[in-house]
């Protein structure tokens, strides 16, 4: 008495199909509240390293790298053209002279502060036209989806912060 397993299979697809395309509806939103916030936007890399700096504020090029899984050049000239827009600093490391040490500047923060509030707040008018039972259905997806992540990519670095929030490398 063996168990079909290509209903679970097609419901597995199905749904890795529709966060695919939720994913690309995002993308599309986070574009249009990127744009909205500075005359200056950052590219998709650079906000990669506002993100990793928010998270992990001083630490060193090769360390951004690892978390980005980026060559260290690369991540030199992406912190380049942040520090240029004003956004990220290098201090000399307390530890070792030989090093640099990356933080965000209070530019930078407010950045990532407004991006995030556009952000939440074009999910709220969406999530705000949902039926209660989806938005219900919604919040139990997403936290299984996140212990799933959790349990399967480690590698994927959480850090909980202050205001409640959680952001992925």
């Amino acid at each position: 008495m063996g168990v079909n397993p290509a209903p679970s299979h097609r419901r597995s697809r199905e749904s890795a199909r529709m966060a695919c395309e939720v994913i690309e509806l995002l993308e599309v939103l986070w574009e249009r509240g990127r744009d909205a916030v500075s005359s200056s936007p950052v590219s998709a890399s650079q906000l990669r390293v506002l993100y990793s700096l928010d998270r992990e504020e001083g630490i060193n090029l090769r360390t951004l790298g690892e978390l980005l899984g980026s060559a260290p050049s690369s991540v030199s000239r992406l912190c380049d053209r942040l520090q240029a827009l004003g956004f990220v600093e290098r201090a000399p490391s307390p530890v070792s002279r030989r090093e640099l040490e990356l933080r965000l500047t209070s530019h930078g923060k407010a950045y990532l502060l407004e991006l995030r509030a556009r952000r939440e707040e074009a999910l709220l008018t969406a999530i705000a036209a949902m039926t209660p039972t989806a938005r219900k259905a919604l919040l139990e997806g997403l936290k299984g989806f996140q212990e799933a992540v959790d349990e399967t990519a480690p590698i994927l670095r959480r850090g909980d912060t202050e205001d409640g929030a959680v952001r992925f490398a």
